[in-house]
């Protein structure tokens, strides 16, 4: 340890926080320190290897055969592409006919290069918003570096060009829904008073076309102190549907329905319900158990019933999908008039299609793969113009993804594109195992390598546990270049805390028992090792957001356990991450740190403060970005210079731009995976 060493905050202090500077994003003494710890970092590790790494990666992410994944509006598909040639992307669009060719013909509808260069800014896409049934005008969401905060500007289609005098609103984190052409419903947070403590929007407000929107008539308002508010317009028939919600918390929301002068009518439900509907019928998920009428509807079960009924206060519900502890609903949507049920049934993936008009007859969806990641949505962004068409997506992590189309028969799947191939994976396999955690549960995780238990394997083993997020492992060309290709071996943890079983298995890793899922992470470690797979220094521990969370909590909980940590846009603090940015939001999946009853628990997995001198850690990299404005990148900054501080081998990397996804483009995406993973490779003792 130094001799000048300040292990503050600590339990006993948490408050005497001498770090706090660092939390100023752009000051100039915290972008001294992240500038010398840059050039530390990349000094030590940024060899000719870790070049050559970063510019094949970065080229895979590139290729022109990659996938391009579409959303249909107005009988034409919609594309927002990036490759070395448009590192920023293009938005383009193109016909279904085309698009079944191997190489179709695209209109360019925007070129986000030439316009950052136009301009003279740092723009990356964040998507458009165009009224259904009129596809000449659209919203663009254009974020400054890659941040959550976007800037909304109305452009022009077919003439290729923004509308000068329309819909246009400086950078926040905002969002619109299309009434008509000339009238908006906006959710913002600019404007006096009009942001939660989460840094939201708390109002719904009407933009009429020429009107200033922050003086636009408020037509819903939530607390300050919710998370967040938002807004939806639906039709049935010609009847328009204005949804007013505010989210009370990160699981909870109040929903009210009404006109475009406001709500009507608040929906007598539980808050922690989920609620999708058409034309005709609606379909409704709890997460906890619903106790009505003297019958209990299980937690993560889907209940079904008309929607005049509904909507008239009827709550005599059909009982459509009931949940095992093993077999769990992951999503739901409609599909012309079909209720789509996406599951996991012990991980395996399974769909099942249910018509109400046919006494909700169930159907499922076969031929697609059940391990890995698999999913299935609407080809068309809007459900008044669906005619059933449904995509799939598969991968694992030594297969390449596969695009799917599944017609409103529901016949056989028919492969529509497919990915190439990556990273070689010859001899490589997949297989699933079990660990089991301090208190007997068994934990999930899928291992990806060489088949065989050498005692020595160098394991990349990522989690997360948060949520009710679930984590399953599919194609990565990341971890297959740098990784598995190797001859190295990847790990996936299904800790608890996420979404993978269920309500039940997020319940059991959220708030006071969040440390129960780093404890299951730690489980995994131990029984690799215990299955011969490896040792615990050849064990690289990975996460990311919430996984960094886990990660720092592996640091100080369990080092022995692992060789070596990569820890990415972490939240650490957890007595302030309430005050940073986004952090608020959160409060309901780790607890208020206000409140003596909740920081009792959450002091115990707030890393930056129980990071003592002494210990066995393991080396650790730190890396964050300056433009995430989700999780703040202090918590990072503070963490490794309090690690420093005494003595342990810490090392941070605060990329510039690309928010909380680490990368603006495919070449600093690479850069930011490369680094990481070359400095778990030389920190494992495994020089590949």
């Amino acid at each position: 340890m130094s001799d000048h060493a300040d292990i503050r905050p600590t339990l006993a202090a948490p408050d005497d926080d001498p770090r706090l500077w660092l939390e100023e994003i752009e000051g100039a003494q915290a972008l001294a320190y992240v500038a010398g710890e840059n050039a530390k970092t990349l000094a030590a590790f940024a060899d000719a290897r870790f070049e050559q790494d970063r510019d094949r990666l970065a080229e895979a992410l590139d290729r022109s055969d990659k996938i391009a994944y579409v959303t249909r509006r107005g009988g034409l598909l919609y594309n927002f592409w990036q490759d070395a040639d448009h590192p920023r992307g293009l938005w383009r669009r193109t016909t279904m006919e085309q698009y079944r060719l191997e190489r179709p013909e695209w209109e360019v509808l925007i070129d986000i290069d030439a316009l950052a260069e136009e301009e003279g800014a740092d723009w990356v896409w964040r998507g458009a918003s165009s009224q259904h049934g009129h596809y000449d005008r659209a919203i663009l969401f254009l974020s400054r570096g890659g941040g959550d905060a976007v800037t909304l500007r109305e452009y022009d289609v077919d003439s290729r060009s923004f509308v000068g005098d329309g819909f246009n609103l400086p950078e926040g984190k905002s969002g619109i829904d299309w009434l008509d052409r000339d009238t908006l419903l906006l959710v913002s947070p600019l404007g006096e008073g009009m942001a939660t403590s989460s840094g939201y929007a708390r109002t719904v407000r009407l933009w009429r076309r020429g009107a200033d929107p922050l003086a636009g008539p408020v037509l819903f308002e939530g607390a300050a102190t919710s998370m967040s508010v938002g807004s939806d317009v639906q039709y049935r028939g010609s009847q328009e549907l204005c949804v007013f919600v505010e989210r009370t918390g990160f699981f909870d929301a109040v929903i009210h329905v009404g006109d475009r002068t406001g709500p009507k009518m608040r929906l007598d439900l539980p808050a922690d319900i989920r609620v999708y509907w058409d034309d005709d019928f609606v379909a409704l998920s709890p997460r906890k158990d619903w106790v009505l009428d003297g019958r209990i509807y299980p937690s993560g079960c889907v209940l079904g019933l008309d929607l005049d009924t509904f909507l008239a206060g009827g709550r005599d519900f059909r009982l459509l999908f009931e949940p095992t502890p093993r077999r769990a609903l992951e999503s739901f949507f409609w599909s012309n008039g079909r209720l789509v049920l996406s599951i996991l049934d012990d991980l395996r993936a399974q769909f099942l299609v249910l018509d109400p008009k046919q006494g909700w007859r169930e159907q499922r969806i076969e031929g697609l793969p059940e391990l890995g990641t698999v999913s299935v949505w609407s080809l068309d962004a809007f459900y008044q113009e669906s005619n059933g068409d449904l995509l799939a997506y598969s991968s694992d992590p030594v297969t390449p993804p596969t695009l799917y189309e599944i017609s409103p028969a529901l016949s056989a799947p028919l492969v529509l594109k497919q990915a190439p191939v990556l990273f070689r994976a010859d001899g490589l396999v997949v297989t699933r195992h079990e660990a089991i955690s301090v208190d007997g549960e068994r934990i999930p995780y899928v291992q990806a390598g060489p088949p065989g238990e050498t005692g020595d394997a160098p394991v990349h083993l990522s989690g997360y546990g948060g949520f009710e997020v679930s984590n399953i492992p599919g194609y990565s060309a990341s971890l297959g270049q740098l990784w598995l290709e190797k001859g190295g071996t990847s790990v996936v943890a299904n800790i608890r805390g996420g979404g993978e079983f269920g309500p039940w298995w997020h319940e059991a890793g959220r708030r006071e028992k969040k440390a129960r899922s780093h404890d299951d992470f730690a489980a995994v470690a131990e029984d690799l090792v215990r299955r011969g797979v490896t040792r615990p220094g050849r064990i690289a521990g990975h996460g990311g957001s919430n996984g960094g969370l886990l990660i720092a909590n592996m640091l100080v909980r369990y080092p022995e356990r692992f060789g070596a940590l990569l820890c990415t846009v972490p939240l650490i603090d957890m007595r302030r991450y309430h005050r940073l940015l986004a952090g608020a939001s959160w409060i309901a999946e780790y607890g208020d740190p206000d409140k003596p009853e909740d920081w009792a628990f959450l002091q115990h997995m707030s890393a930056y403060h129980t990071a003592e001198p002494g210990r066995p850690y393991p080396p650790i990299l730190i890396a964050t970005t300056q433009r995430d404005d989700r999780v703040h990148p202090g918590h990072a900054r503070k963490m490794a210079a309090k690690l420093q501080s005494m003595g342990y081998e810490a090392y941070l990397y605060e990329q510039e731009g690309g928010g909380h996804g680490a990368g603006r483009n495919n070449k600093e995406v690479a850069a930011f995976s490369a680094l990481g993973l070359a400095f778990l490779r030389k920190k494992i003792g495994w020089e590949a």
